[in-house]
């Protein structure tokens, strides 16, 4: 349990666990798609490819926060993060169909997408720095609920948009107005141990790395790779749930509950890892987590019904661990003192997979009436997963002897 006694770490870690509620609205797109290409008649796979540019800009916004963090007041960089996120909803439900979908690409995908990188950075480092004792924990719930999100945001958006009173534009404006109270209210609360008068930051007595350092070391590069590859299967995925279910012998309705479903699982993984790393390892359940990506997308080529919901859920729940259990291993490699630009760095494997594995595998061809289009897909996104279980055993092997 968290020592919460004397701990003004708990209010930073309560705070922030409630602002990423907000924040993982990013895991919702697949939610916005079908409205957004018919209201404003732009391709759909234009349109699906916001959320590639918006995880890009998430990365972004991880890697500035981090640099940030040695500059100015953790609590600044949540507010400025929380305001581009809301500027960006609000701004998104001010285009026309008379817009290019670059429109949506920036408003929604680049100010939006950034902005959430600046707070999710910034409330990650914080309750890893306020319990370095218990980081798997602390990270854990804060993360989770980052992806909890999805959970409550998809069937209230979905509900709001089919209103016929309110719809996609007036959903749009809520979220915003909703996003900004609540950065406004809780933004203040956010504060490294290091900016807080009379605080001692103890990071023990592994050696802290900066961040060239850290790019000196193999060890970066496995771990850079490994989640590169771990990721790729989501983001090819996710997307295209809901189109994803009648093609599996699902119910065309079942799409959404299908999101929820995957939504609870990246949720759930992101708080189970980082414990279950408490147990056999962070490397070893960074190890687990890879392989049963590649067994579950890879059988996916063959099953339907209730099977295809648990693998999915299981890819997402291996998905939202990954978002647990690597700033732990960062941390763990490279110190708690510089991690907030360290782990910025890492994520860049994170942005790499969503630029990098659409090009090359392609999004899903939901609307392709031959099965073996995307049998090809599932089992190029087993191999990829394949091989970053293998990168992380290499890892393994390095740690056992000491060698970093």
């Amino acid at each position: 349990m968290l020592n919460v006694k004397n701990n003004p770490g708990i209010k930073v870690l309560i705070a922030g666990s409630i602002l990423q509620l907000f924040l993982g609205i990013i895991y919702v797109w697949s939610v916005f798609v079908l409205p957004v290409q018919t209201k404003f008649g732009w391709q759909i796979q234009d349109v699906k490819f916001t959320v590639n540019i918006m995880l890009c800009c998430f990365v972004l916004g991880i890697l500035t926060a981090g640099k940030l963090q040695t500059k100015m007041k953790a609590s600044y960089i949540v507010l400025a993060g929380g305001m581009m996120m809301a500027i960006g909803m609000f701004t998104t439900s001010m285009l026309s169909a008379t817009i290019p979908v670059y429109g949506i690409w920036l408003t929604y995908g680049i100010i939006g997408g950034f902005g959430v990188g600046l707070a999710y950075n910034t409330i990650i480092s914080s309750a890893q720095k306020w319990f370095p004792k218990k980081r798997g924990l602390a990270t854990g719930i804060s993360v989770f609920t980052f992806g909890f999100s999805a959970v409550i945001f998809a069937p209230l958006v979905e509900q709001l948009i089919q209103t016929n009173t309110i719809g996609l534009i007036l959903t749009l404006r809520i979220l915003s107005a909703a996003f900004l109270v609540a950065t406004v209210a809780l933004f203040a609360f956010i504060k490294l141990p290091e900016n807080v008068k009379g605080v001692t930051v103890d990071f023990g007595a592994q050696k802290q790395y900066t961040t060239g350092q850290m790019l000196g070391k193999i060890d970066f590069y496995l771990i850079f790779f490994s989640m590169m590859f771990l990721t790729a299967a989501f983001f090819i995925i996710n997307p295209s749930l809901k189109l994803l279910a009648p093609m599996h012998g699902l119910d065309i309705t079942f799409g959404v509950t299908l999101v929820m479903i995957a939504g609870l699982a990246n949720s759930a993984g992101r708080l189970a890892i980082p414990l279950l790393g408490e147990k056999i390892g962070r490397r070893g359940a960074v190890l687990t987590i890879l392989l049963i990506t590649a067994i579950g997308t890879a059988s996916l080529c063959m099953i339907n019904g209730l099977m295809f919901v648990i693998v999915i859920a299981l890819i997402a729940f291996c998905y939202g661990g990954s978002s647990g259990i690597f700033p732990l291993v960062t941390a763990d490699h490279f110190g708690l003192k510089n991690i907030g630009a360290n782990y910025g760095v890492v994520m860049i494997g994170f942005m790499s997979s969503v630029l990098l594995f659409p090009q090359l595998i392609g999004q899903l061809n939901t609307g392709d009436a031959d099965p073996t289009v995307n049998t090809m897909k599932y089992l190029a996104l087993a191999a990829v997963a394949a091989v970053g279980a293998l990168l992380t055993f290499i890892l393994i092997l390095k740690s056992r002897k000491g060698d970093k």
